[in-house]
Parts: structure tokens; C-alpha cells; sequence
């Protein structure tokens, strides 16, 4: 069936028109235009904040709200978390979250998570920031077993559920991917994952190359199978960006890249857009086509 390939929607300030903050109306429409293109999937990043090095905050909607609007006003892409931050949320929280959802969206969901690493949202929010692979881990356990049918008893350092199941439960299994790349993350990845990330490259290059043979080495020690996936940026350079990336990809290279994407064993490609506007994503599916 070939590679699938999605995109970003627009999250927070600098995502909107004119680099501004998107409305939902705003978000609505780059979704529908993955949809309507035939792309395969849509992605919304996970973030209260982010302050840059200049200290200059940029403001975010919450985003499992906004992916829920999109399942309903969506009804083919696949819908992901591009990633769920474990700290923001507890995992029975997310557990029950992701099994609603999937009614939603009549089964589209792909829940992708991580650890976290941003420490001014943690830290505006009162969110501890010690040991955040320590949580993942624990939250990871917990998330997943839920997701797949067990009723949970669990007590570790961090968390604790007794008797914690999903009614109702979803009719299939909630594929969970999850980005990181440290060897720790490496091994939950293979333990627990249906899907992983590596984000965000240009035109592949060597460190994408050391991510997924990570990855493979990981999954060969653990006896499992993960889908690979990779995150891009894509640009149109006909539209103004503020501060564009500068491994970005013109969206007129995107075929020979997907086909280099592809070489390299990466099943799902996810765009980040620039900017994240409709005409970007009609000309992604275009070279996609």
C-alpha cells in the first residue's frame, strides 16, 4: 500500500495565519484539507507553553481537545498525538480519554506518547520535572495494559491504580507510539510500542540512519515488531514564514524524499507543514499523488 503520510496541525502561537495563534476554524480547515487530499493521517503536538531562549512565551490550545474536534468533523485519517505528554495527564486519565475518543472517531486513533522535556511548562504549571523517565515508564505501564483489555492493579513509586479498566473497552486494539531515543526509551519502545518517532529531520541524514538502527537493535533483543515513522518539515516557499526551518524540504523535492524515506524502512511519514495552512497541505497531497 506504500508509504502513509500525514501532517501537523496548527497547536499554538506562530501556527496560525501570519504566524499568529490559530483558531479552531483554523485548524479545522488544515485537517480538512489532509482529508479531503487524501493524506493518510493527522497529528497535533502536545504543549501549555513554550518559551524560547529569549524568554518569549507562545501561548497553545490543550491539545486532546482539539483532536477530538477534529475525529468529529474528520471520518477517514487516522488521528494521532504527535506526542501525549505522560506528566500532563495520569495514565488512567488518558487510558479512559483514548478509549473515548476511539468511539469518536469509529477507530482512527493512534495514541502517540512520551516523556516530556520541556521544563518551563512544568514548571508554570507546578509539574514535577525529577525523574521523567522514571514516570514515563510507570505511566507507560499502566496506559498500555488499559488500552489493551487488562484490568490493572499497579503500585509503583510514582502511580497507583487498583482494579482499573476501560467500560466500556475499545472493540480493537489502540496502536501506542512513542518517540524518544535514549536507550531507556529505546527499550520501552520495543516492550510496549506499536509505532515509533524520530522527528524532525529534512532529507534523511546520518542521525535518523543511528535512530532507526537503534531502534532495530531493540526490538531484535525485545523479539517484538515497531512500525518506524519519522517527522519532517516541508516547506512551500511561495507562502511567508516568520522564521523558517532551515532543513526544511521544498514541498517540489517531497516525492524524492518520501522515496528516500522509504529506502530507509520508514512506514509513516508525519509533515510538519510550513506554514501550516490548507495550501500547504493541498500541495503535500498533490506530491504525494
Amino acid at each position: 500500500m506504500g508509504m502513509k503520510i500525514g501532517v501537523m496541525l496548527p497547536l499554538g502561537a506562530g501556527d496560525g495565519p501570519n504566524g499568529g495563534m490559530p483558531t479552531w476554524n483554523d485548524v479545522r480547515a488544515v485537517a480538512e484539507a489532509a482529508e479531503q487530499g487524501g493524506l493518510d493521517s493527522v497529528w497535533i503536538a502536545d504543549h501549555f507553553l513554550y518559551r524560547d531562549p529569549q524568554d518569549q512565551i507562545y501561548g497553545m490550545h490543550e491539545s486532546w481537545t482539539l483532536l477530538t474536534a477534529v475525529a468529529a468533523v474528520t471520518s477517514r485519517v487516522e488521528l494521532g498525538n504527535m506526542v501525549l505528554c505522560a506528566s500532563f495527564r495520569d495514565p488512567g486519565l488518558t487510558a479512559k480519554m483514548a478509549a473515548t475518543l476511539d468511539e469518536v472517531s469509529a477507530g482512527r486513533l493512534i495514541l502517540g506518547v512520551g516523556a516530556g522535556w520541556h521544563d518551563p511548562e512544568y514548571e508554570a504549571f507546578g509539574l514535577p520535572t525529577d525523574h521523567r523517565v522514571g514516570r514515563f515508564e510507570e505511566w507507560l505501564e499502566i496506559v498500555a495494559r488499559m488500552v489493551r483489555g487488562e484490568t490493572v492493579t499497579y503500585e509503583g513509586t510514582y502511580y497507583k491504580v487498583k482494579d482499573a479498566n476501560l467500560d466500556p473497552a475499545p472493540p480493537h486494539r489502540i496502536p501506542i507510539l512513542i518517540a524518544g531515543h535514549r536507550p531507556r526509551m529505546m527499550r520501552l519502545t520495543a516492550q510496549w510500542a506499536d509505532l515509533y518517532n524520530t522527528a524532525w529531520y529534512g532529507t534523511p541524514n546520518e542521525k535518523l540512519e543511528e535512530r532507526l538502527e537503534t531502534l532495530r537493535q531493540a526490538t531484535e533483543a525485545a523479539g517484538s515488531s515497531v512500525t518506524a515513522t519519522a517527522g519532517i518539515i516541508v516547506r512551500d516557499p511561495d507562502q511567508p514564514v516568520a522564521e523558517p526551518s532551515p532543513n526544511a524540504i521544498p514541498v517540489k523535492d517531497l516525492p524524492e524524499a518520501i522515496t528516500a524515506y522509504e529506502k530507509l524502512g520508514v512506514e509513516h511519514l508525519i509533515i510538519s507543514p510550513e506554514p501550516m495552512t490548507p495550501q500547504t497541505v493541498e500541495q503535500i497531497a498533490q506530491a504525494k499523488a
